[in-house]
């Protein structure tokens, strides 16, 4: 008999019990479908043995990694029903491009994919979930590996892992299918009954829906998501062409070719989205424009880049931080946790917003305020401003598209930007990156270089900042002008020699350190690019310095 401590209660099973065995003993305890364990504080698969001593906890799918171990395992059954159904050449050109909706956007690339093809695998989806099938994990040397999947037709995994330092490869098994997951992943099939198939965008693509662990058991609507799928389907379009969809063949560039011609490429491309958008706001006669976008997005950067590109045209702009309209900081509302809610747009003055901004229009002298993040105190230093012809104002923030910041302003004089880190490339085909992953490396950076802040500080307050945007940002996106996506394809090989160094900081015993992990796992299929080939006007340069812009 082995002995294990669970929630501080003993518990006495046989020698060789799994930890899905325990997992399903104890279920009912548990609100959530239990898919993970940790054991003596390492994260493991059910189907491994309960150690005897153990201390063990469990993962459900209301936690975050719990959900994401869920959706890796929706992803296998789908390859596997439309094998079923449809046979495998079909299932091996099935690509998951990029998140939206509420899920991920699969595209049969080179043919066409209907409702009734939906519906048919669909069903099977269910019919192998209620078949309880089990899935297998298997350690290959790495150069199996890449056999293996270059036998497969899956090109971009056997380039991934051609770069890949370790000398074994995980692979898992669901019947006599195999594939690559960066990630852990459910038992068996019997756990995936929750999911939705959405015929969406052009003829090859659809959604393919699981719930988040904010919401368990739900399927979001997929309504609202246009300008979101069309400013991705831009950036993937843009980077097929150059033949770097996935990390092996970014990888590929950066070893033949240097990354020098790519930044350069890179850096055109978002140059001229700018001009686009500044030729776009001129003719408009518009005269507040408002950047909006969450953490790390680059607000800040685009804002000043977007200045010099109306100064080209001969307008005069003005970009301005809504943080400058921030409250004295013990004004600010509680959170649920009874903390002080940073992200919530009752911190902002918005009656001295607007009362600036309609004196401005009027072509009144304002004295403009500015906020000290060392008191907490709003101040006025005598910067006064007075708009003229042609003069523009750049508001910048993360409330800037919700109305409510600029409720007695006219609407015929707002032009709406929405900026974000809309990641176009992903692993390789079946493992997209989440825009999150970037913009929390991109984070971590920043506040460590400007702020001092730990690399564990800010992803212990991650999931804050990410309910904040749920809440304050995303809701609004679709009722932007124009969106852009900040996302560099070059910028993780970049983001790489700077986050590293600062997660392996996170000793073992943090609660932050599985994150850590995970994201020095993610960051490991990148060759590295050095900074002196990246622009002083870059994106990139906000958050790793040496940039040419006051940005903090």
């Amino acid at each position: 008999m082995i002995h294990v401590l669970i929630n501080n209660e003993q518990y006495e099973y046989p020698e060789g019990t799994s930890l899905q065995y325990i997992a399903e003993d104890l279920q009912s305890d548990y609100a959530q479908s239990i898919v993970l364990a940790f054991v003596n504080g390492r994260l493991r698969e059910l189907f491994h043995p309960a150690p005897d001593g153990a201390v063990l906890s469990f993962v459900t799918t209301g936690d975050k990694i719990g959900a994401e171990t869920y959706q890796r395992g929706v992803i296998f059954l789908m390859l596997a029903a439309f094998r079923d159904v449809y046979g495998e050449e079909t299932s091996r050109r099935l690509f998951v491009d990029y998140q939206l909706g509420g899920g991920l956007y699969v595209r049969l690339r080179g043919g066409s994919c209907t409702e009734e093809m939906l519906e048919a695998v669909s069903d099977r989806m269910m019919q192998l979930s209620r078949m309880d099938i089990p899935f297998r994990k298997e350690s290959v040397s790495t150069r199996e590996a890449v056999a293996r999947f270059r036998a497969l037709g899956m090109d971009a995994k056997a380039r991934l892992f051609s770069y890949r330092r370790a000398s074994e490869t995980n692979i898992y098994h669901l019947g006599d299918m195999q594939d690559y997951y960066y990630a852990y992943m459910v038992p068996s099939t019997g756990y995936l009954d929750c999911f939705r198939l959405v015929k969406y965008g052009d003829s090859a693509g659809f959604i393919l829906q699981t719930p988040s662990h904010l919401k368990p058991g739900v399927l979001p609507p997929v309504a609202g998501q246009e300008m979101l799928y069309r400013t991705m389907e831009y950036s993937t379009l843009w980077s097929q062409k150059l033949n770097i969809s996935c990390a092996g063949e970014l990888n590929d560039w950066i070893s033949r070719s240097g990354a020098n011609d790519l930044v350069l490429i890179q850096e055109a491309i978002m140059e001229k989205q700018f001009g686009d958008i500044a030729e776009k706001i001129a003719s408009s006669k518009k005269r507040i424009v408002l950047v909006a976008g969450p953490s790390s997005s680059g607000k800040t950067t685009f804002s000043h880049r977007l200045a010099i590109q109306l100064r080209a045209l001969g307008l005069r702009p003005h970009p301005i931080a809504c943080d400058n309209y921030f409250m004295d900081r013990e004004k600010y509302p509680l959170d649920e946790n009874g903390k002080a809610d940073y992200e919530a747009i009752t911190c902002i003055d918005i009656e001295l917003l607007n009362r600036n901004f309609t004196e401005l229009l009027e072509g009144k002298t304002v004295s403009m305020p500015s906020f000290n993040f060392v008191t907490g105190k709003m101040e006025f230093l005598g910067n006064m401003m007075k708009l003229g012809e042609g003069d523009v104002i750049i508001l910048e923030g993360i409330h800037c598209l919700n109305d409510k910041l600029t409720y007695a302003l006219p609407d015929e004089q707002k032009f709406r930007i929405y900026i974000s880190a809309l990641t176009q490339l992903n692993i390789d085909e079946h493992n997209c990156i989440p825009p999150t992953d970037v913009r929390m490396l991109r984070r971590i950076v920043r506040d460590s270089r400007t702020r001092g802040t730990s690399a564990g500080a800010t992803i212990a307050r991650w999931d804050s900042v990410r309910a904040g945007e749920e809440r304050n940002i995303f809701p609004y996106r679709e009722g932007a002008d124009v969106m852009v996506n900040s996302s560099l394809i070059y910028e993780l090989p970049v983001l790489k020699s700077y986050a590293e160094p600062l997660l392996f900081s996170i000793p073992e015993d943090a609660p932050e350190y599985l994150e850590a992990k995970r994201l020095l796992k993610f960051l490991d299929y990148f060759l590295p690019v050095p900074t002196e080939e990246i622009p002083r006007n870059s994106i990139v340069r906000e958050f790793i310095g040496g940039g040419c812009f006051d940005v903090g």
